[in-house]
Formats: C-alpha cells, structure tokens, sequence
C-alpha cells in the first residue's frame, strides 16, 4: 500500500470511531435519562443500569483503540445520589 492508502485508512478508521462513540454516547445519555426517571418515581431500574454498562463496555472498547474518551459504569448508588441531589 502506498502512504497515501495507508493515511486515509488510519483517518476512515478514526472517524468511523468518532462516528460510533457519537453514536453510543448518546444512546447512554438517554439510558441514563431513563433510569433517573425511574429512580425520582421510585421504580426498578436495574435493567436500564445493565443497558448503560453494556453500552459503557462497548464504549471503552473502542476507547482503547484511541481518539475518544472512556466512560465509568454507572452504579445505583449513582443514580440514587443524583436523584437526591436534584
């Protein structure tokens, strides 16, 4: 492969991560919605936990391969103290 071959893959594979990371986060954000919504109701929410870290995990997956930010799993004891705080 030429150097000029070798430099747009490494810029398609970057922004394919940044596109992705996007892509996650916001679907982490709504989750995280979700589960504060149903912690003020006073409702279960261990699922929407389960969906946050699972979008989390795969978040940092692509983390380590550079360019984006990790993220924290996201605990109950999280989402209590947020709702009581707020």
């Amino acid at each position: 492969m030429s150097v000029h071959q070798d430099i747009s893959k490494h810029s398609n594979d970057q922004h394919e991560r940044v596109r992705l990371f996007s892509e996650l986060d916001q679907k982490r954000e709504q989750l995280i919605e979700k589960a504060l919504g149903k912690c003020k109701e006073e409702k279960p929410f261990e699922q929407e936990l389960n969906e946050i870290n699972k979008v989390t995990d795969e978040i940092n997956d692509i983390a380590r391969k550079g360019i984006v930010p990790q993220r924290k799993n996201v605990t109950k004891e999280m989402v209590e103290e947020y709702c009581k705080r707020n």
